[in-house]
């Protein structure tokens, strides 16, 4: 499939993918502190790799992403990207402890922390998950989900391993997820990357031809 041919039927579909994967995933953010939250429109944007990078701050910046690879019937990777700031706001206001950090005071990732993130990530990837598989009606499995705090370019390499193999460019799916109150909360990215043969199946399953 050339990525650039996708048709605006196509897009429009990868775009409601996104925005119910996120919807599940924003509303299970939500319980978790307590908090209002809402989520943009999600973008469908065919990117080289680097371009993808680019929308973390460059591929020398330092995120942390809770990510899983999921299998199946269409293959891919789910993205939650945060920056350190916002990955420790969010522990803060999951303990309702603001004297807990990411980091100990010898600069190590602090181990109740990383618990927190990893309880985060379990429960808003599986939510994200499972809303896909109920709408497309196919078989996905998780992996367990993953936490990495490296740069950018580390943190995406898992996902564009697979994509790399067929080509230069991934269609991101990227929906921004924002805590209400804007000016403190806690905002991040969710990147859908699917494995590039997992389109078709998609788009066979919801009856949409290639050149609609």
């Amino acid at each position: 499939m050339s990525f650039e041919d996708l048709s605006k039927t196509q897009l429009d579909v990868l775009r409601e993918i996104g925005n119910i994967g996120a919807g599940n995933a924003a509303t299970s953010m939500a319980q978790l502190i307590n908090r209002q939250v809402n989520m943009n429109v999600p973008s469908v944007n065919v990117v080289t790799f680097d371009q993808m990078m680019d929308i973390l701050g460059g591929p020398d910046a330092t995120v942390v992403a809770l990510f899983f690879r999921f299998h199946g019937d269409a293959p891919g990777t789910v993205y939650f990207i945060l920056t350190i700031e916002k990955a420790q706001l969010l522990i803060k206001k999951m303990t309702s402890n603001d004297s807990i950090d990411l980091f100990d005071e010898n600069g190590d990732v602090h181990a109740f922390a990383l618990s927190t993130l990893k309880e985060a990530g379990n429960i808003m990837t599986g939510s994200y998950l499972s809303a896909l598989a109920d709408f497309l009606q196919l078989d996905l499995q998780s992996s367990i989900p993953h936490i990495s705090i490296d740069m950018a370019a580390a943190v995406l390499t898992p996902a564009l391993v697979e994509v790399s193999q067929v080509s230069d460019y991934a269609i991101v799916i990227n929906t921004e997820i924002n805590e209400m109150k804007l000016d403190t909360g806690i905002h991040g990215h969710f990147f859908l990357i699917p494995d590039v043969d997992s389109f078709s199946k998609i788009f066979n399953k919801l009856g949409i031809e290639g050149n609609e």
